[in-house]
């Protein structure tokens, strides 16, 4: 069942975690390839997918702050990289993941600056493309039918939700933060529970978008959509971001981890605070002050995928 009212649980690998060295190869490895999807994004975006990066940003951003319990006293959370892989392509899903992960990191110190390279490459980079080629391998065994849009989209986030806890682990044996025979089977079997609660929002989320706008889904065109979607849209990641104060308390997958690990004390704090812990400052209640954070969030995020997609296009289109 849901706890009480409070801010939601910290949720990205934080700085000590990772060695200086793994840190910074990650930072430089998801540089490159952040970089690279950002000038092909500009060249497979039509106008519709301009908004629809900013709207899908800010509901995966309030999403990911509804953690959910799951079995031994943790907790999941939405990664959303499969569904904005399957909705949009990977090059989009990796900016949009990017933007989600860089504001949260840096306006609501979840995860560290040093980390942040690693949290981009595993929630950006690896959830994406095990989910791209999960699904489009899905697809071509269904022979496109439909029931391949929701057995693809399940098998995509499960699998994202697996493999990225397996890539965390052997960082985490690499910098000599816990050994690998501890650090792996810890991870990847509470993964495998998480992973089951992404794949079923995952599939929820296309079957809903099935039944009222196809298109979204099967349709390559690049015409314009009616405002009214991304109003909606705009509308249910705020909603969302009103539950907030409903987050599960338990810790999430990694702190679980690395508390039964015995290496949570390595964790370090960050060098300043914004809206630490998704808690908005100068707001006495506790629920109106997570409340707020999570809009402030959800906008700026949407906001700046939005300006980013925007940029992109119109780059190209002047090329």
């Amino acid at each position: 069942m849901l706890s009480v009212p409070h801010a939601p649980p910290l949720m990205h690998i934080p700085d000590g975690f990772l060695s200086v060295a793994v840190a910074v190869v990650m930072w430089l490895v998801s540089v490159i390839v952040v970089g690279y999807a950002l000038r092909m994004v500009g060249k497979d975006l039509g106008e519709r997918q301009v908004p629809e990066m900013g709207v899908l940003a800010a509901v995966i951003f309030a999403g990911q702050m509804l953690n959910f319990p799951v079995a031994g006293g943790t907790s999941g959370h939405l990664i959303g990289a499969a569904l904005a892989t399957i909705l949009l392509g990977p090059w989009a899903a990796i900016i949009i993941m990017t933007c989600v992960v860089s504001v949260q990191a840096l306006i609501f110190q979840d995860g560290g600056i040093l980390a942040l390279g690693a949290n981009i490459f595993f929630m950006g980079v690896v959830a994406t493309t095990v989910a791209y080629f999960v699904y489009r391998t899905v697809q071509r065994f269904s022979g496109n039918k439909s029931w391949g849009i929701f057995v693809g989209g399940f098998l995509a986030a499960w699998l994202s939700v697996v493999v990225t806890s397996i890539g965390v682990a052997l960082a985490l044996g690499v910098s000599g933060t816990s050994p690998f025979n501890i650090a792996l089977p810890a991870m990847v079997g509470v993964h495998i529970v998480i992973g089951i609660g992404e794949g079923l929002i995952t599939a929820g989320a296309l079957a809903f978008l099935y039944a009222t706008r196809r298109d979204l889904i099967t349709s390559q065109d690049s015409k314009p959509v009616s405002r009214t979607v991304w109003v909606f849209g705009l509308a249910l990641a705020l909603g969302l971001a009103l539950l907030s104060p409903l987050a599960s308390s338990f810790p999430d997958g990694l702190e679980w981890v690395a508390e039964q690990s015995g290496f949570l004390e390595r964790a370090m704090g960050a060098p300043y605070q914004l809206i630490p812990d998704y808690t908005f400052p100068g707001v006495n209640s506790p629920e109106a002050a997570t409340i707020l954070a999570g809009v402030v969030g959800t906008l700026l995020v949407g906001g700046v995928a939005f300006v980013i997609a925007r940029a992109r296009k119109g780059r190209a289109t002047a090329n």
